[in-house]
């Protein structure tokens, strides 16, 4: 007797789990930026404060809260689905100050309209993903042109991303790794074809159905003891305060490892970074 649950009985728990964390994401998010706001006026109001030192504590706060906002921001988006035309119009959009400030002609090629919308975690990954590409590309002497393509056969996103450089470009640049990694991190794949003269192509697939895995064990990773309590810390959620209070170190402290654990895993924001650690 099969015991797995059919994809009908699967789906609704997902949603409901998914429409739960988000609903204590909001809640959390709440709470803390009205205790901003309250020590913002705190801050102001305060008579025993100079001006100077009042403007810096709220400048610090506002930072703090901004971080939080990203952050929270990040992982909401990781709890939602997303129409590939939306989330294609958000690269675009991603890509506007490159192409408006430089001298790049990017040329996009639309999705179908009414592709399959994508798991929030690979709408943002992918964009991601596109943005390190074409910055990769930009890289080699000569380009003046990129073509960004996105299409969807129903159970994979399909990247097709090329430029009219030297073609100089292998799979073993730096850049080309990293986005290599970060494509695997998905159970994708990445192919780049480069032609000497005539430039270079990268095909990214990414799978619409299979969840985040990481690339490697975090063992692989290198991480120092405290490095890997900062990283079980922020997977599970905390924000940079409650990390110091639970390992007795400075919220300063605290950026530090984050930072460095995003260099050493490659992710670039803590919701990313609490995915590949899972």
């Amino acid at each position: 007797m099969n015991s797995q649950r059919p994809a009908s009985s699967i789906e609704p728990f997902d949603s409901r789990s998914a429409a739960a964390e988000r609903a204590r994401v909001v809640a959390d998010l709440t709470d803390t930026q009205a205790t901003t706001l309250e020590s913002l006026l705190a801050v102001l109001r305060s008579r025993n404060t100079s001006d100077a030192s009042a403007r810096q504590t709220a400048i610090d706060l506002a930072a703090t809260a901004m971080v939080a906002l990203r952050a929270v921001s990040d992982l909401d988006r990781s709890l939602t689905e997303e129409p590939v035309a939306r989330a294609f119009e958000r690269l675009r959009d991603d890509l506007r100050p490159l192409v408006r400030f430089g001298d790049l002609d990017v040329q996009f090629i639309e999705p179908p309209v009414n592709g399959r919308a994508l798991p929030g975690e690979v709408a943002h990954a992918a964009r991601a993903i596109v943005r390190g590409a074409v910055l990769a590309l930009v890289e080699q002497a000569g380009v003046a042109r990129v073509r960004v393509h996105w299409d969807c056969d129903g159970s994979n996103l399909l990247i097709h991303i090329r430029d009219d450089g030297s073609g100089d470009l292998t799979p073993d640049s730096p850049s080309v790794s990293r986005l290599t990694s970060r494509v695997a991190a998905l159970n994708g794949s990445l192919r780049l074809e480069a032609t000497t003269g005539w430039g270079s192509e990268m095909t990214v697939t990414l799978p619409l159905d299979v969840p985040l895995a990481p690339l490697t064990a975090a063992a692989a990773w290198g991480l120092s003891p405290r490095e890997k309590g900062v990283l079980e810390l922020v997977a599970s959620g905390a924000r940079n305060r409650a990390i110091a209070e639970t390992l007795s170190i400075s919220e300063n402290t605290v950026k530090f490892h984050v930072a460095n654990l995003l260099r050493k895993v490659g992710a670039s924001t803590r919701a990313e970074l609490a995915a590949l650690s899972r």
